[in-house]
């Protein structure tokens, strides 16, 4: 094959649908391809092609129009033009010109018929909807975690090797060998030189040949490390490693990828898997005497969403799976400051706000909480709810839920009120919506009872709901707002990266993906009166409304979901690597077909911002 056609060949294998076509297919397809180019300004399809055919762009830009005139899409690189092949009437829904100078593939529809006939995989890209594709997508993600089951049997050591390798020469000291170990808190040290395996130093090693044996902590560490060294490599199950370390009598393996050392891996790292899970560590809590105690199992959170993550968990699911942790600890955190403080004067309902109140946490997620309290309280009792609320907090921040850098938190007394003062500010926030109102927006109105033996609660979610529900103009406001972060999808379909600094030609998943779905649900779940704050538990309640179709309704959730389950397989993998887990996402990291799937959520997620932005007539607010 000559160069020009391996370079449409490769082209096409790099995006969908024939990105799902057999090599034999992709080979034989550049050859059968017309080429066509278009000046800016010139009419789209050409008008001197008699035969229908589907159109592909390969470089350019096009834009289509209903017959009012009115823009109803942009195809950029790699976008396919709705095609005539099966119905001649689609052409004539839309007059395209080309706003850039542009080369267009032409497939021969007979060719396309012939291909859909043959590839089921390719034919499912016409024939499913853009729904059917999102959620064939989320089935990709999620069994591109790891493996199908969170168990040894099937995870890899991949999987299980948790940060980066931490090495040393053979011919430094055992005592500088301790300070690394030390450093780098890993119960083993590899020794290389001249970026070959020598050996391999344990804790076991220092203790019964330096400690035990007398030798100076200053003699190299050559003469005490293990020197026959078994490995294994990353795409070893876990249960065979488990099993090779049985038989060795070894608590160590060093692991090696394509022949070079890239970790070690350890009975606890197997351990620790097994034990990583939320049942698990919601029972150890329960039990925990002290705040110590309560930290050290919070550090096993990250393992508990990388852990999921390989289990093929959704966004969904690790954000249920979290939220539960994180209930637990702060309930246990609450019997504890109890405990130092004696019991509380008067009943009390300790409320979650923001993303746990929602159970869509993750492994990094802040803390937002308040007390309602049962009547006002003297000073002296005021006193008791700020030391209980301090302690709480300050335990959270302790064990991973960082303080609020908006100080949404009990221990700020403006939000540590009896339930008259939340009126008010509810009654504030609804009638007079400030700019800083619908900051509060995400947090207070995303709002759920902890801890509320009194049951508190109800009556203010009761005063909260028929006050959203019967207020348009606070609705307009929420949607204004709602729609104010924009997907990053620019006019011709590309991707809006940022540019510079230290998250360089990324995108922010959460800001710019989930977080447009999440406003949007909220806003329909207020105006509909909908007491439920989970975002797809709002969208399903609500689809089929009048304010959000079936079909929208759907489409969001399965949006929500790809984008969410992308965030925390991307998070998994940052955690795995020792780093710290975030929300931006190079599209060079994403597979063809993701980033084609990607684009469809974007667009989607527009298309209803639009939507909701005119049935509320949000361009007046915003």
């Amino acid at each position: 094959m000559d160069i020009e056609l391996i370079e449409i060949r490769d082209f096409l294998a790099s995006h969908p649908p024939f990105d799902g076509l057999p090599e034999e297919a992709l080979n034989a397809l550049p050859k059968q391809l017309t080429v066509r180019y278009l000046r800016r300004g010139s009419i789209f399809p050409p008008e001197d092609e008699s035969a229908p055919a589907l159109y592909i762009l390969r470089r350019g830009a096009i834009e289509l129009r209903d017959r009012a005139g009115d823009l109803i899409s942009k195809l950029a690189e790699g976008d396919t033009a709705p095609s005539a092949c099966e119905d001649r009437r689609i052409q004539r829904q839309f007059t395209g010109t080309a706003a850039e100078d542009s080369l267009i593939y032409l497939l021969p529809c007979e060719l396309l018929g012939q291909l859909r006939a043959e590839h089921p995989d390719f034919a499912a890209h016409f024939e499913q909807s853009v729904s059917e594709r999102l959620r064939q997508a989320i089935d990709l993600v999620k069994d591109s975690g790891t493996s199908a089951s969170a168990s040894l049997m099937t995870v890899r050591v991949r999987d299980l090797l948790g940060k980066n390798l931490i090495s040393a020469p053979p011919g430094i000291s055992i005592e500088q060998a301790a300070r690394v170990m030390s450093e780098a808190r890993c119960s083993s040290l590899i020794i290389m030189e001249d970026k070959q395996l020598r050996g391999l130093l344990t804790v076991r090693d220092l203790r019964d040949r330096c400690l035990a044996a007398g030798l100076s902590p200053q003699r190299p560490v050559s003469e005490i490390m293990t020197r026959t060294l078994h490995t294994t490599t990353v795409e070893t199950p876990g249960f065979q490693v488990l099993i090779t370390m049985s038989r060795l009598n070894v608590h160590h393996l060093p692991v090696l990828r394509e022949g070079e050392v890239v970790g070690v891996i350890s009975t606890s790292d197997l351990v620790r898997f097994q034990s990583a899970n939320s049942v698990y560590l919601v029972g150890d809590i329960r039990k925990a005497e002290d705040l110590g105690t309560l930290i050290a199992i919070a550090r096993k959170i990250p393992e508990l969403q990388i852990h999921l993550v390989a289990s093929g968990a959704t966004a969904d699911q690790v954000g249920q799976a979290i939220t539960a942790v994180t209930d637990a600890i702060s309930l246990r955190l609450l019997e504890l400051a109890e405990q130092a403080l004696g019991a509380p004067p008067f009943p009390y309902c300790w409320m979650v706000g923001g993303s746990q109140a929602r159970r869509e946490q993750s492994a990094h997620s802040d803390q937002d909480n308040a007390l309602l309290l049962a009547q006002a309280p003297t000073p002296e009792q005021d006193a008791y709810f700020k030391a209980l609320a301090t302690q709480v907090t300050d335990g959270l921040n302790a064990c991973g839920f960082v303080h609020c850098p908006g100080d949404v938190m009990a221990s700020n007394s403006k939000w540590r009120q009896p339930l008259n003062v939340w009126h008010g500010y509810f009654t504030d926030w609804i009638e007079r919506p400030q700019p800083q109102a619908l900051l509060n927006a995400s947090v207070f109105f995303d709002l759920r009872a902890l801890h509320d033996p009194e049951h508190l609660f109800p009556a203010l979610q009761r005063e909260i709901l028929h006050k959203t529900s019967e207020n348009r103009i606070f609705i307009a406001h929420m949607a204004a707002n709602a729609i104010k972060h924009r997907p990053p999808l620019g006019f011709f379909r590309n991707f809006v990266l940022i540019r510079g600094g230290d998250h360089d030609h990324t995108f922010d998943l959460k800001l710019r993906g989930t977080v447009p779905i999440i406003d949007m649900a909220r806003v329909h779940a207020l105006s509909a009166g909908i007491p439920e704050v989970n975002s797809l538990e709002r969208l399903r309640m609500v689809a089929g409304s009048a304010a959000l179709s079936r079909d929208g309704g759907a489409n969001l959730i399965d949006a929500l979901e790809f984008i969410g389950t992308l965030r925390v397989r991307h998070q998994a993998g940052q955690l795995r690597a020792g780093e710290e887990a975030n929300n931006f996402l190079s599209p060079d990291s994403l597979s063809p077909l993701e980033r084609g799937h990607m684009k469809e959520a974007f667009a989607l997620i527009a298309s209803l911002q639009e939507t909701l932005g005119q049935r509320y007539q949000a361009g007046r607010f915003a």
